[in-house]
């Protein structure tokens, strides 16, 4: 059978984190990078089905390919060094320091944010022939998404970072979900069928992914969305970043590690009064 069971997976998740922490600063960089890219690309396409058949679920539905295929490549993205890597630190693996934690999650950040901005680029040439015409449909698009998830929140002041903060949360409870869902099989249908079913759900409801922001928010911008880099920090990028290590950390993460790694102790099963003065084969020789 290709189901990996639970206890198994969790124990692969702790010894993913350990290697990600102990991975050299090159190979970081460009598995990160090459993971933003991928992202992206799968957002540009998303939104280009949305805009072309006016149903946003159907892009959801196809969102997915693009993070089935950077995980089957081995590629990282923030989202999943937030939940795997401290679980390495938590379960003491040598090497596995504070320093090593931050150390990855800064290399991860900075590469997926490199491979998103390329394509930002890439597809922001491509919506205006060089920046030479108007935007396309698809450009306009892309604006109107940054505007309204940047200003969007601020107009709300407090309550709005609060929603923000929250979709943060729950997006990565689903993409790391997602991450540890390729763990769950050992064939490549089971893996991508795990892995697309989050993914899915997270993109529907539109909540909040730093990966995907970092291609987002830059293409907006260059398509004359009306916000700043500034609105893009305060009122998105940051509050996502850490909505999603409190997601995917504490609802996959944490609790996985918890109740399959490191197991509460059994409850003794009650003594049943038969009568007899004998002793249940547990407590014999006690």
């Amino acid at each position: 059978m290709s189901y990996v069971k639970p206890r198994e997976f969790v124990a692969a998740m702790v010894d993913a984190g350990e290697a990600k922490a102990a991975m050299s600063t090159r190979d970081t960089l460009i598995r990160a990078y090459m993971a933003g890219a991928i992202l992206a690309l799968a957002a540009a396409f998303a939104v280009t089905i949305t805009v072309e058949t006016g149903n946003a679920l159907v892009g959801a539905l196809l969102f997915p390919v693009g993070f089935c295929l950077l995980y089957l490549m081995g590629f990282d993205l923030l989202t999943g060094v937030f939940t795997l890597v401290p679980l390495a630190w938590l379960d003491k693996r040598p090497g596995v320091d504070l320093k090593a934690l931050l150390r990855n999650w800064g290399l991860v950040f900075a590469g997926n944010f490199a491979g998103a901005l390329t394509v930002a680029l890439m597809m922001a040439i491509i919506l205006t022939y060089g920046f030479s015409t108007a935007p396309s449909d698809v450009g306009v698009q892309l604006g109107s998404i940054g505007e309204g998830r940047t200003v969007g929140y601020a107009e709300h002041g407090a309550a709005g970072m609060l929603t923000l903060f929250v979709r943060g949360v729950l997006c990565n409870w689903m993409v790391s979900t997602g991450a540890v869902a390729a763990m769950m099989s050992t064939s490549v249908s089971g893996k991508v069928i795990t892995m697309w079913m989050p993914i899915l759900l997270f993109f529907y409801m539109g909540f909040e992914h730093s990966v995907v922001n970092m291609f987002l928010f830059p293409t907006g911008l260059m398509m004359g969305g009306d916000f700043n880099v500034g609105d893009y920090l305060v009122w998105n990028e940051i509050p996502t970043v850490l909505g999603n290590l409190v997601g995917g950390l504490t609802f996959v993460g944490l609790t996985l590690y918890a109740t399959h790694h490191r197991t509460g102790a059994p409850r003794k099963r009650p003594v049943q009064d038969t009568g007899s003065a004998e002793l249940l084969p547990e407590k014999v020789g006690a």
